[in-house]
């Protein structure tokens, strides 16, 4: 692309109030998650103030982050959201790389993620061991593929009754919390021979990693803002409340698994929030919880893998390459051979995890470099878009330009060092496969423009 072409596409219907786009900002940001990072969280920190910080400064970035999102969509909007910003910022390579990225790493990592936490939540009830988890996990991958392959989806209707679920489900947990609190609970002491964490700066990193994962999902909910009524505070003020409102209900959570199971021992569970039932409200608890944690695993990753299956079709097509996974079916009205290929990556990502004896902890790991290399390359895009487009229209402006988004960025690259600071097999991995696709995908692109140039009529080629 040169630097006369015009990036701008028509304005989507503006038609979504405050409210509604703060309810989506919830419901892409609260997933089954946060029901899992937060002993990952406290096992690198030291005491529960320290906890409390890092969910609080998790939130304030994740605004930051949601601001600079917001000018970007509404001055480019278009469907391809975070990938149409990197592409318009460094160009297709980095923007194919993304995709890439989403495919290979970003989305089956976090549907291998989430297959653990539904593994690790249903295994408290029907204990199969150390490889219950993974199992539980590989066989609801299994289904949901075949599922989505026979055409059947879960709508929209059905996606807003499970965000109320797991907003009930945190709700309860935070109610148990109080419930303990008030009867005069006292958790388990530390054991005496327990070794006390020395907080670092690199521990702490660490920690935010996991903070900042479970406060993923917003960056997605910043591309409505080119349909708010309101174009310059609508989004603003949307993700300002829905982001607020997902501050309120971490911080309450993690409360109260500090009431009933104590920092130590929240530090060392493997399903936080099914232990605190148990301690509150006993096995009937333990039960609720679980169905809750288990059925939004389900909608979250039912989810990445309908939009990630997508738009791995959309480039394979787009490239002409990589057989099947570039056709759509027709018939089913799916992406079956990309929906294929996400769910074998998937379970050789769980396959992955079992061997390393790591599960979750290792798709973090596996994930988190990558995710944090791409946004940061988003937070300079603010910046670079600014300076390569500087008459496209920009109903919204990042306030104190250019200290959020160079602090966004900087945010971002502490977070990619931190996710590589001890460097494990699970980021070695992710990284590997993303250096991977650019040795394959970038020669791939090459051939590709060379022969769509050889196929134009002569006066149309460039010189």
């Amino acid at each position: 692309m040169d630097g006369h072409e015009n990036p701008v596409n028509p304005q989507p219907r503006r038609q979504l109030h405050v409210g509604h786009a703060a309810a989506v900002c919830v419901g892409m940001v609260i997933g089954a998650g946060i029901f899992r990072t937060s002993p990952e969280v406290a096992a690198h920190l030291d005491q529960p103030a320290t906890l409390m910080l890092a969910w609080a400064i998790g939130g304030i970035l994740s605004l930051i982050g949601g601001l600079c999102f917001a000018e970007m969509s509404a001055a480019f909007p278009d469907t391809g959201g975070d990938y149409h910003f990197l592409r318009l910022a460094y160009g297709q390579r980095i923007a194919v790389l993304f995709a890439w990225s989403r495919f290979s790493v970003i989305h089956t990592g976090s549907i291998a993620l989430l297959a653990f936490v539904f593994g690790d939540y249903l295994n408290q009830l029907i204990p199969l061991g150390a490889y219950g988890s993974p199992a539980f996990g590989a066989l609801l991958i299994t289904a949901l593929v075949l599922m989505n392959l026979r055409g059947l989806s879960v709508g929209i209707g059905a996606q807003f009754v499970l965000m109320l679920l797991v907003l009930a489900g945190l709700v309860i947990v935070g109610f148990a919390g109080i419930h303990l609190a008030t009867a005069g609970h006292q958790p388990l002491p530390p054991p005496a021979d327990a070794v006390p964490v020395v907080l670092g700066v690199a521990g702490f990193g660490q920690a935010m990693v996991y903070v900042l994962l479970a406060y993923g999902g917003w960056s997605d909910a910043a591309t409505l803002s080119a349909e708010m009524r309101d174009p310059k505070r609508g989004m603003p003020l949307a993700l300002a409340g829905g982001l607020a409102t997902v501050f309120a209900l971490y911080l309450w959570v993690n409360w109260a698994y500090l009431q009933g199971l104590g920092f130590y021992g929240l530090a060392h569970s493997q399903a936080p929030a099914a232990d605190l039932m148990r301690t509150a409200f006993g096995h009937p608890g333990e039960v609720v919880i679980v169905s809750i944690v288990a059925i939004t695993s389900i909608s979250v990753m039912n989810a990445l893998l309908l939009a990630g299956s997508r738009t791995t079709y959309a480039t394979a097509r787009d490239l002409q390459a990589l057989g099947d996974v570039g056709r759509w079916d027709g018939e089913k009205g799916v992406p079956r051979g990309a929906m294929i290929a996400m769910g074998a990556v998937s379970m050789l990502l769980v396959g992955f995890g079992t061997l390393t004896r790591g599960g979750f902890s290792t798709m973090v790991d596996y994930l988190s470099p990558v995710y944090w290399f791409f946004l940061m390359l988003s937070g300079i895009a603010v910046i670079r878009l600014r300076r390569r487009f500087p008459d496209a229209p920009r109903p919204f402006r990042v306030p104190w330009y250019p200290v959020l988004p160079l602090l966004f960025a900087a945010s971002s690259a502490y977070l990619f060092y931190s996710s590589l600071a001890y460097v494990k097999l699970g980021a070695v991995l992710g990284v590997g496969v993303i250096l991977l696709g650019a040795l394959l995908l970038w020669p791939l692109m090459h051939w590709h423009q060379k022969r769509r140039t050889e196929s134009l009529p002569e006066a149309e080629r460039r010189p």
